[in-house]
Parts: C-alpha cells; sequence; structure tokens
C-alpha cells in the first residue's frame, strides 16, 4: 500500500482560481463544489499558491466589527485571493508514493498537498481524504468488512 504512487489517486485537473480572484469568488467556489482548497495558478498554468477554506474564513470581518454591511461587502470584494494565499506551498510529484506523501502531510501538519510537473506546472491535488479512500479500498476492499 506505501508503494502505490499519488499519479494513481490524486485528483486530476482540480478546480483551480488565479491571484486576482476575490475572496467572495474563491469561497463561492469552495461552497459550490464543497471543497477546502483552491490552487492559486498563474495564467500559464503555474502552481504559485494555495488557499484553504480556513484562509478565507479568517479573512472575513468579525461579527463583533463596527463595519457596516456595506462597508464590509466592499472590503471583502476588494481582497484578493493574492492577499491571504500560502505563497510558493509544498509539492509533490505524481511519480512519489503515498508513504511518503502521507510522511510529508504529517510532518507538516496538512491536508492536502498540490502535484506539479518538473516545471510547476499543476497537474492535481492529493488530499487526505484520497489516502483515506485508498487505505479503505486496499482494506475492505475484498469482501472483508471493518471490524
Amino acid at each position: 500500500m506505501k508503494k502505490e504512487l499519488v499519479q494513481e489517486w490524486m485528483t486530476a485537473d482540480p478546480i483551480t482560481v488565479q491571484p486576482d480572484t476575490t475572496l467572495p469568488e474563491a469561497h463561492q467556489i469552495m461552497s459550490n463544489e464543497e471543497i477546502r482548497r483552491l490552487p492559486v495558478v498563474d495564467e500559464d498554468g503555474r502552481l504559485v499558491g494555495i488557499v484553504t477554506l480556513g484562509d478565507v474564513r479568517g479573512a472575513q470581518p468579525s461579527p463583533a466589527t463596527s463595519l457596516s454591511i456595506w462597508e464590509m461587502n466592499f472590503l471583502m470584494s476588494s481582497l484578493t485571493v493574492e492577499r491571504i494565499m500560502t505563497p510558493d506551498p509544498i509539492c509533490v510529484q505524481p511519480q512519489q508514493t503515498i508513504g511518503e506523501v502521507a510522511r510529508i502531510m504529517l510532518e507538516n501538519r496538512i491536508s492536502g498537498l498540490p502535484v506539479t510537473d518538473g516545471e510547476g506546472h499543476l497537474l492535481g491535488i492529493i488530499t487526505e481524504s484520497d489516502i483515506f479512500s485508498m487505505v479503505v479500498l486496499h482494506e475492505w476492499s475484498e469482501g472483508q468488512s471493518p471490524e
């Protein structure tokens, strides 16, 4: 199981945004697509960052703010993903093993990693959910039931 390759389990061609995407747009994409992270790519498809649902929520104003709803909406609509993303995130290659990637995730306390080629072009994303799916399918796919 540790020898399975990232390319076999990653989500290929994930939904992405560009650095100038506004925060409300990114949040809407995450909500509509039911995803928790968005790779940020430039016009050439090279990865420049990643933004998570936690980043988006952390950038939203506190309910205790003294700003009016109009002021909050104006400020939020002018805030772009580029301002809150993690630039140059840790990436993995499609030929790496799931075991290697799981170790990277654990050591860095992150739940998803962009998958790139040698030139930084985004190929996919691998998440804890993908790895968990692999484990479940391997352990219980042969008619065994979890105990």
